[in-house]
């Protein structure tokens, strides 16, 4: 299970500033759905869309959790961060940020349980303020500890949406 220490020459925390950005965009989400939903009541979708929205949203809140389980507990992230490898392995040759990436999807599909069409930029504010929080922070931690290898790694896999990557 995740454990956040710090091994002798451990070079970066188990868990770094996730918290803090997943925390953050939950927090957002929860305003915008209130002000939008409950104080402005603005955007909100009836049959066949309020089905539709429902049934995406609860397709993704389970794809969010499955990618987030993969990424956190089933990838040998642990291991590779407390002997300071880069991993590319698994899940993360499709994906560079599996947990963020879960949490993401998970969320937006929260979102579309509101069956609001206005709420549907949350996802796009979400998605910008992880981009920047983690070009400025994690990428920039993992490019001067890997360098190349790093470099190489952002090349072929994208940091949010899980994909392969034509070279």
């Amino acid at each position: 299970m995740l454990k956040n220490y710090m091994k002798e020459g451990q070079k970066l925390p188990l868990f770094g500033v996730g918290p803090y950005i997943i925390y953050g965009i939950a927090v957002l989400n929860l305003i915008g759905i209130i002000l939008i939903g409950y104080v402005f009541k603005v955007g909100i979708l009836d049959m066949p869309w309020l089905l539709l929205f429902r049934i995406t949203g609860i397709m993704l809140i389970l794809l969010g959790i499955i990618i987030w389980y993969i990424g956190a507990l089933r990838s040998g992230m642990d291991e590779a961060i407390t002997e300071n490898k880069l991993q590319t392995k698994g899940i993360y040759s499709y994906v560079r940020n599996p947990m963020y990436s879960g949490w993401w999807i998970l969320l937006s599909g929260i979102i579309l349980m509101w069956h609001n069409w206005v709420m549907l930029i949350l996802p796009v504010i979400d998605w910008v303020i992880m981009t920047i929080a983690l070009m400025y922070t994690e990428e920039k931690w993992l490019l001067d500890l890997y360098g190349e290898e790093y470099a190489d790694y952002k090349k072929r896999v994208n940091r949010f949406i899980p994909w392969k990557r034509r070279r």
